[in-house]
């Protein structure tokens, strides 16, 4: 039984980190108008009158540094015009956007990290404890 509730509240109906609520897509629903989508699949909505944005994440976590700087610009109202739109000019030197992995199985782990399973270099004789 309880493998049961915990499969019904691990559900979207009831919890935002599996993707949009219930409330959520009901509001999309009747007051939201599609905008478009990233690379990753993440869906852009604005409302009819144009007041709010909201992003709705698809295919991975609920994660905030998932969504690309030009969308990112848009749903702050730092720019009014969506890339969907007008992409943004990209520069020769930009790398892709890439979400923050901290926390992940894909986060940086530095050589000589316990979680990297490596141990740290032996110590040379160059240092000299400090003494009184």
């Amino acid at each position: 039984m309880s493998g049961l509730i915990s499969s019904v509240f691990s559900s979207p109906i009831f919890t935002w980190w599996n993707s949009a609520t219930f409330g959520t897509r009901l509001f999309t629903s009747r007051k939201g108008v599609k905008v478009g989508e990233d690379d990753q699949g993440n869906l852009y909505y604005r409302e009819r009158d144009g007041e709010r944005r909201w992003v709705i994440y698809r295919n991975g976590p609920n994660e905030a540094s998932r969504v690309p700087p030009e969308w990112h610009a848009w749903l702050h109202y730092t720019v009014d015009v969506p890339p969907s739109e007008q992409p943004p000019v990209t520069k020769k030197w930009e790398k892709p956007h890439k979400p923050n992995l901290t926390g992940t199985d894909g986060a940086y782990v530095p050589g000589g990290s316990l979680l990297a399973g490596a141990k740290r270099a032996a110590s040379t004789s160059d240092y000299e404890a400090w003494r009184p």
